[in-house]
């Protein structure tokens, strides 16, 4: 049985982003493969969440992103799990360990690390060391697919880097290398990958972190909230609707927008609008379609409870514990630790 492992680190509200890119993708997958035969781990990062800030309180945020998943359209079943990294020490402890096969130089050249340490003096070690705890949260579960975005590519090459090594000193398979890049894109269904681009600035991705309000649309926002920022979306002087992410990445982002939030086929909804040449009609369209998508999202994110949620961690953490600890008394076996 093949397992499937994503994260989502709890840090601050998301984006229709998110909502749109990974979370409603990642509940249609989950629907399909754990009941044919995988499993499918869903973990809240929370220790990798706290090498940054946290915005709000991070129980309510752990809370909030697992309804967020069953609000996208996620159904649990007996090969769905949900469990929060902290606890399972077993993600601590197997990081320590693939810390001592690791090598400073591989972890210097992460490019996350150089952008995240650019013009500082100092950096604290978690950031350093992020992707060998990554590396622990896959392989503690002979995990094979492990959708993640383009920005964690090189990570996880580093962990299969990781296991290789491991399994080559001891001479025997203790540690599952997951699928390459490619392997993964195709089996994950995201060979056009989704990234909606910022309102204001559509040559940059939306993100959190931008201050501009108007620039993303939150999860939290009001669909007429919703609507007022669709309208004010940055487009182009070329007075022709055109999917071109590079000369009108603008328009190219409402189109996608609309064709994600309405579940409609991209080339169906290029066709409908190509060489329109009244830019606000477009922008009317998308607005009520996002505001449309927001209203019924939210409607579910209501009337899942608290209990709910922490009964699936309940059932979650059980299960990931058996097996981290299983992987993990390997692992040290395989050092002389037991």
């Amino acid at each position: 049985m093949k397992t499937i492992l994503t994260g989502l680190r709890v840090n601050s509200d998301l984006h229709i982003g998110h909502y749109l890119g990974v979370l409603t993708h990642m509940a249609k997958l989950s629907n399909k493969y754990s009941t044919d035969g995988y499993e499918v781990n869903f973990f809240i990062p929370d220790l990798h969440s706290i090498i940054s800030e946290v915005e709000g309180d991070m129980a309510a945020n752990t809370l909030r992103n697992v309804k967020y998943y069953l609000a996208a359209g996620l159904q649990p079943n007996e090969h769905v799990h949900f469990y929060r990294q902290s606890r399972v020490p077993a993600h601590s402890e197997l990081c320590w360990i693939l810390n001592c096969i690791a090598t400073m130089g591989e972890l210097s050249r992460m490019t996350q690390f150089k952008e995240k340490g650019k013009g500082k003096t100092t950096v604290n070690v978690g950031i350093f060391d992020y992707p060998v705890l990554m590396a622990a949260d896959i392989l503690l579960y002979d995990a094979y697919y492990v959708p993640v975005g383009e920005d964690q590519f090189q990570h996880l090459e580093l962990t299969r880097d990781l296991a290789t090594r491991f399994n080559h000193r001891f001479g025997k398979d203790i540690l599952t290398v997951p699928a390459q890049t490619k392997e993964q894109v195709q089996f994950m269904e995201i060979s056009n990958g989704v990234r909606i681009r910022d309102l204001l600035n559509p040559e940059k991705k939306m993100s959190k972190s931008t201050p501009a309000e108007n620039s993303k649309i939150m999860l939290s926002d009001t669909p007429e909230l919703a609507r007022k920022k669709i309208m004010s979306a940055t487009t182009d002087s070329f007075a022709k609707v055109r999917y071109d992410m590079f000369n009108q990445p603008g328009i190219s982002n409402l189109l996608q927008i609309e064709a994600l939030a309405t579940n409609t086929p991209l080339d169906d909804v290029i066709a409908k609008w190509n060489g329109e040449t009244r830019y606000g009609e477009l922008k009317k369209k998308v607005a009520e379609s996002v505001a449309v998508m927001l209203d019924n999202f939210q409607k579910k994110l209501a009337n899942i409870t608290d209990e709910e949620v922490n009964s699936l961690f309940e059932r979650g953490e059980v299960y990931a514990n058996q097996v981290a600890n299983r992987k993990l008394e390997e692992v040290q076996e395989a050092f002389g630790l037991r």
